[in-house]
């Protein structure tokens, strides 16, 4: 009796269990994003939310690995990548709105934390002179076999004739972020990295580094796409990176801007 009576009391106040469902906040929507990025699109998240935005979730990864679990059915609505190609496929495959849009371009750095014996210099010279002295421990690079910033870093030293010689000593990230660990931890002597980590708060001022000239790897194009399942406010999250906000803050981060300014000298 009891039971008929509580049900019959939930029937009676229905526009007061409908209205309470309302109130209940929509899951925030997710947003999957190249490595390189985490700390550049970490403070565009928080600057996005203090302006009176609805929050949105940042998962980050290697963009190789987020293009394949967004092919295998991953709740993500918005996906930028290292690497346009991953966006051009998952296009190609019926599961983006369209091609998206170029947001940046990423520069490499040789990075050597404080205490190594590297001397990072543009040519790699340092690295060649500590190969030839058997004195180089451990050198970390992204994963080329799912991350851009790990294929580019291949292309830099192959052109300089050291991919060879590195093998031994060749520490891989999962992503670019995993590699910037590896580059400031245990007796690694560096790394080739992505500009915009050394600029975030873990490696500033931990190290040295220098840019890797552009033509040293193919370019780091790197595109950004709404997903078949993106809701109003992945729509409005993905507009706000294109504004002149968020576009700051990706320069900031040592981001060349398409139409805009280049990395910030440093």
């Amino acid at each position: 009796m009891a039971r008929v009576l509580f049900l019959a009391t939930l029937l009676s106040s229905g526009s007061t269990v409908v209205g309470f469902h309302a109130m209940a906040p929509a899951p925030a929507p997710v947003i999957a994003a190249a490595s390189d990025l985490k700390f550049a699109l970490e403070e565009v998240a928080a600057r996005y939310a203090a302006e009176g935005h609805e929050r949105v979730e940042l998962v980050f990864g290697s963009s190789g690995l987020l293009s394949r679990q967004i092919q295998d059915g991953a709740p993500f609505e918005v996906f930028l990548s290292a690497d346009e190609e991953f966006v051009n496929q998952l296009a190609d495959a019926g599961l983006a709105r369209d091609r998206g849009v170029l947001y940046a371009l990423g520069r490499l750095v040789l990075f050597a934390p404080s205490g190594s014996p590297l001397v990072p210099d543009p040519e790699l010279n340092g690295l060649r002179a500590l190969l030839e002295r058997g004195a180089v421990t451990k050198f970390a690079i992204a994963n080329p076999a799912y991350a851009p910033y790990g294929r580019a870093a291949e292309a830099v030293l192959r052109k300089r004739g050291l991919w060879e010689r590195l093998q031994r000593s060749l520490v891989l990230g999962d992503n670019v972020a995993q590699a910037a660990q590896f580059a400031s931890t245990g007796n690694a002597v560096g790394g080739i990295l992505a500009h915009s980590l050394v600029l975030a708060p873990p490696l500033r001022g931990q190290g040295k580094y220098v840019r890797i000239p552009e033509s040293d790897h193919p370019p780091l194009r790197q595109r950004m796409v709404l997903l078949k399942r993106a809701g109003p406010t992945a729509e409005d999250f993905y507009r706000y990176l294109q504004q002149t906000g968020a576009r700051e803050i990706l320069h900031r981060f040592g981001f060349a801007l398409p139409g805009g300014s280049g990395p910030p000298e440093g």
